[in-house]
């Protein structure tokens, strides 16, 4: 995540053609939110349900910056703001939920894992190909791009660790991936609440002079 798109010039995402976009883009993750936490909670899945969590605060935050787009600075990167604290929430319950799963009884099911890990890589690819002409902007642009290409990467660790599963017969490859997607979830989340505090300075400095 750090230095993607620094150097670019932020680009007007204020458009209808932008708008259209993010709520197609909201409508995904939300239905892969409902089809991904009901599949990881019956193969028992931790990585399924951190995933489906992701596609959730997906759906929610870009709501949130489809609401304030065209807003002042304040309020976009205020908005970014509030993204970067709530992924950083979502690693902590991961986390959490991992350390507790270290003595839960019971694999999960690696067919289920690899079946709805594809289905959820199509998903996040398809929004990520959507927002691709629209990742250079503001805090609250590039958030928006970022935790869609973050999912991507995120559903290819989960097809992997159903592989895993399925060859040790454990559950630590599901318990390791999801680790690994709390780790990307707060390195993005840091570099969001980094730009979106240097924005937020920018918009004070402006309006003391």
């Amino acid at each position: 995540m750090a230095g993607c798109c620094n150097d670019q010039p932020a680009m007007d995402n204020t458009t209808p053609a932008y708008r259209r976009v993010l709520w197609i883009v909201i409508a995904l993750n939300l239905g892969m939110f409902a089809v991904e936490m009901f599949a990881g909670i019956k193969g028992q899945s931790l990585a399924l349900q951190a995933d489906a969590l992701d596609f959730l605060g997906d759906g929610l935050t870009y709501g949130l910056s489809l609401a304030v787009l065209g807003s002042a600075l304040r309020v976009r990167a205020t908005a970014a703001l509030i993204k970067g604290v709530s992924l950083a929430l979502l690693a902590a319950w991961i986390l959490g939920s991992a350390i507790w799963r270290v003595v839960f009884v019971g694999d999960p099911s690696p067919l289920l894992m690899s079946t709805v890990g594809v289905l959820a890589l199509a998903i996040n690819a398809l929004s990520a190909l959507l927002l691709m002409g629209y990742r250079h902007g503001d805090a609250n642009v590039r958030s928006v791009w970022l935790c869609s290409r973050n999912d991507a990467i995120g559903n290819v660790a989960v097809i992997a660790a159903a592989g895993l599963v399925a060859v040790t017969s454990t559950a630590w490859p599901d318990l390791l991936v999801a680790a690994a997607m709390a780790s990307l979830f707060l390195h993005s989340s840091t570099g969001i609440i980094r730009q979106a505090r240097a924005e937020l300075r920018q918009e004070a400095a402006v309006a003391e002079t």
